[in-house]
């Protein structure tokens, strides 16, 4: 038997009854002979409401005694399971971030992680002890206690994971798998049986809430297969893994949409060396992250530059451009809230040509005007007015056969 890393999220232990079920799953697997590793964030709701606790003492909490607010969350839910399992008779030890030695650097609200010594849980293993980690929480070289943004718990999972080179490590969430859309929107999206780390870091990047990108971007790297299933029934989900030559028969394996999305222009800005970043610099100093920038070109050295926010940025973004355009000499600034962006992904469109047109031929073929359009090498992202978003999805997800049995 081998070590297993689980991870549950926050609905799996939202209550006593839930958190009694998962109990039952651990033992499950601990009386097969395996070793376990439970990884655990706050019960649903929890994070938010220590949060708004803060709000109400200051308007602009300390980062830092925020973050040792937002852990107690993770603590208690490891608290509480290892008591659980304790009263089942099994031997359960709970353990949090720093007490593992996840060291991570000292960026308060959205730590990365710089090495795990892992020699706790090393010791409790040795043991037999079920051990129970609160998940998305680690310290810094000082030993100020951190936490690593939200869906931090599936970094925290996958890091272990590589860190005690652990036989596995299964997610499990509130969905039963990785399907190839939203089955919300579109009712004929299946679950996929295995996803690459390319094409899962796409797709949580482009807003779909399976997975934290940062656990994605672990696993690829240090080359963890990570199993998404669901803590409510004993179905197999799906597998993250490495790509293989399997993959290759979905030319496209996913449409995704994400709606938080908006879209700023400056018509006439001169095209000059210099003046993008003029444009750009004061949204970085804002804090601002700007998705898809398009640029055409008019005639007598002039542009018009298109660029894509969150829409919760989407007011301060506008109200920075309209200064810049004053001091740049741009003849107007405009924006947009009122669009989506829908996304193809696959692995197998690195080596099948035709994608794109297929792609625009089917939106064109529902009257879907294409606002802005991004690409990767396994990636097609469009704009489009948010009122044919859904529309858009179920087109696409028809056109390339994702309705039809993966075999």
């Amino acid at each position: 038997m081998g070590i297993i890393v689980q991870k549950f999220g926050g609905t799996s232990v939202a209550d006593f009854e839930r958190i009694r079920n998962v109990a039952k799953r651990i033992a499950k697997i601990f009386d097969q002979g395996n070793d376990v590793v439970v990884v655990l964030s706050a019960m649903a709701g929890v994070t938010d409401s220590l949060i708004d606790m803060a709000n109400q003492v200051t308007l602009s909490p300390d980062k830092r005694e925020l973050d040792v607010l937002l852990a107690t969350g993770e603590q208690t839910t490891a608290a509480l399971l290892a008591m659980t399992l304790q009263s089942m008779g099994y031997p359960a030890k709970s353990i949090l971030g720093y007490q593992a030695e996840i060291i991570t650097n000292r960026n308060y609200g959205g730590a990365r992680i710089i090495e795990i010594g892992a020699g706790r849980i090393k010791e409790f293993i040795e043991k037999r002890n079920i051990v129970v980690m609160a998940g998305f929480q680690g310290c810094d070289p000082e030993g100020n206690i951190t936490t690593l943004g939200r869906g931090g718990s599936d970094t925290s999972a996958v890091a272990i994971t590589a860190a005690l080179n652990a036989d596995k490590c299964e997610i499990f969430t509130d969905v039963d798998g990785i399907y190839t859309a939203d089955p919300n929107i579109c009712k004929k999206a299946r679950k996929l049986s295995a996803i690459s780390y390319d094409e899962m870091l796409e797709i949580s990047g482009l807003g779909a809430k399976v997975l934290q990108i940062r656990s994605v971007e672990f696993a690829k790297k240090y080359n963890v297969p990570v199993h998404v299933r669901s803590s409510f029934s004993e179905e197999e989900g799906t597998m993250v893994v490495k790509e293989d030559s399997d993959m290759e028969r979905l030319v496209v394996s996913g449409i995704t949409l994400n709606k938080d999305a908006a879209r700023i222009t400056l018509k006439k800005v001169s095209d000059q060396p210099g003046v993008a970043a003029k444009i750009f610099l004061p949204i970085a100093d804002a804090k601002i992250l700007v998705d898809m920038i398009i640029q055409n070109t008019r005639a007598q050295g002039l542009t018009d530059l298109t660029f894509t926010v969150s829409k919760k940025d989407f007011r301060t973004a506008l109200e920075i451009e309209k200064q810049v355009a004053e001091k740049i000499g741009a003849e107007k600034v405009f924006g947009d809230e009122n669009i989506a962006k829908v996304s193809i992904t696959g692995v197998g469109m690195r080596s099948h040509s035709g994608v794109a047109s297929k792609m625009f031929a089917a939106l064109s073929g529902e009257n879907i005007n294409i606002l802005m359009i991004s690409t990767s090498e396994i990636r097609i992202s469009c704009i489009i007015e948010e009122k044919y978003a859904e529309l858009a999805v179920r087109t696409l997800h028809n056109a390339f056969g994702l309705d039809k049995d993966e075999n």
